[in-house]
């Protein structure tokens, strides 16, 4: 038996695990799938706690950093991201 990891990034619409996924991506330490930036229009969950309730374990959500006065008018990078992990047998 061995064991790989599947990580799952969730960029949600604000700080709470219950908000909207607005981006994601996947990736697979299993070789079973080759996800890809792209391909698919529709966000793996919709929610963070919806990961959650499948079975992904969270184990980094992004520091909470209120910006500079005039930057949060700014195009940049998606502050509210969340990794999850689940380990699968393969």
């Amino acid at each position: 038996m061995v064991i790989r990891q599947e990580v799952l990034v969730l960029y949600l619409a604000t700080s709470a695990l219950d908000a909207e996924v607005i981006a994601w991506s996947r990736y697979d330490g299993t070789g079973r799938t080759k996800p890809a930036a792209g391909d698919g229009d529709e966000p793996p969950y919709e929610t963070g706690v919806a990961a959650l309730l499948d079975g992904w374990r969270l184990f980094q959500a992004s520091q909470l950093i209120p910006p500079h006065p005039g930057d949060e008018y700014r195009t940049s990078f998606l502050k509210h991201e969340f990794f999850f992990e689940k380990l699968t047998e393969v």
